[in-house]
């Protein structure tokens, strides 16, 4: 199946190259969409066809990044994003969530004209490697934005009041620029102030934090993501618009995750028997990606020609005991 992605940049392509002939496919492209109830992907389809569509805001720009005054390290990380809604498995409410902001960001000003805003500010919350990044990359790329990473190591500073001034900095390139930001790790930042153990600076940092949230008036979608959600600070959880919980996969995510995961390899797997799926329960999406990726490498290298049960087997009973040993550390 043609990504989303891919489909988009094709009728960019043509709409700039391509002439009578190119918007006759484009059009039966998009009713072939349409009756495949992709609605989504058909309407951007559509703006990028006949002109209202803007595209990437802020393609090719050199970005002014900031920097922290003490070390002179750069607050954040622009990325280029790579994957879309094909590449990741998502529960049915957090997919229903992330359609929802793409259609309301597709659609803000039609929003605005009605004195209401998009959804522009997420909350991720779940254990490690079960698609929080990724779902960050996937609306960027979705929305064709790049996807700016928050980088606590530099915006945390030893000095007093630079923390927030940092903040202040990384607040001011989201207000001038239009990006898909994510705060990872964000319970470094949003640690709950009834913390006794806790010192006043970081307090101060909660409160400096609220305060440039509610008066965040850019058009960036803000996204925070932990795997510590029970530290966070309860105000900091009013001021998100949706609050997605990612978890480990079950069984039908793991077969949906493992059909995704196979594109493009040549294997003899039983995906339909739950015995041979029950193998991957309690691992999270990113050990289930890491098993296969082991057991590819060992396909290719022992020159066999499929990647059969007997390689995915050896695969996770390997990454059981490097995660056996992670958990004694």
């Amino acid at each position: 199946m043609t990504s989303g992605r891919l489909l988009r940049q094709l009728i960019k392509a043509g709409v700039r190259h391509g002439g009578h002939d190119f918007r006759q496919v484009a059009e039966e492209i998009i009713r072939e969409e349409r009756a495949k109830k992709h609605h989504l992907l058909a309407n951007d389809l559509e703006r990028i066809l006949y002109g209202e569509y803007p595209g990437p805001r802020r393609k090719n720009v050199q970005y002014d990044i900031p920097r922290d005054r003490e070390r002179g390290l750069p607050l954040l990380e622009i990325c280029e994003p790579a994957r879309d809604l094909q590449d990741i498995v998502l529960s049915d409410t957090n997919r229903s969530i992330l359609e929802e902001v793409l259609l309301e960001q597709s659609r803000a000003e039609v929003l605005a004209s009605y004195g209401l805003k998009p959804i522009f500010r997420l909350l991720f919350c779940g254990p490690p490697g079960c698609g929080k990044t990724l779902a960050a990359e996937v609306l960027a790329a979705e929305l064709s934005l790049e996807l700016v990473l928050i980088r606590f190591d530099a915006v945390i500073s030893s000095f007093l009041g630079e923390t927030s001034a940092n903040l202040r900095k990384v607040f001011d390139f989201l207000e001038g620029n239009c990006v898909v930001a994510l705060f990872d790790e964000f319970d470094a930042i949003g640690k709950t102030r009834e913390d006794l153990a806790e010192h006043g600076e970081l307090k101060r940092v909660v409160n400096s934090f609220l305060q440039m949230m509610d008066g965040y008036r850019g058009k960036s979608i803000l996204i925070a993501a932990t795997n510590h959600e029970r530290l966070l600070d309860r105000a900091i959880w009013r001021r998100f618009d949706e609050v997605l919980l990612f978890e480990r996969p079950n069984l039908e995510q793991i077969r949906h995750l493992l059909t995704v995961k196979l594109r493009g390899v040549r294997y003899d797997l039983p995906l339909q028997d739950r015995a041979f799926l029950n193998q991957f329960k309690g691992f999270s999406h990113a050990d289930i990606e890491r098993i296969l990726n082991r057991a590819i490498k060992t396909m290719i290298l022992k020159g066999r020609e499929f990647l059969t049960s007997e390689l995915v087997e050896e695969a996770r009973k390997r990454e059981e005991e490097r995660l056996a040993i992670i958990a004694k550390v």
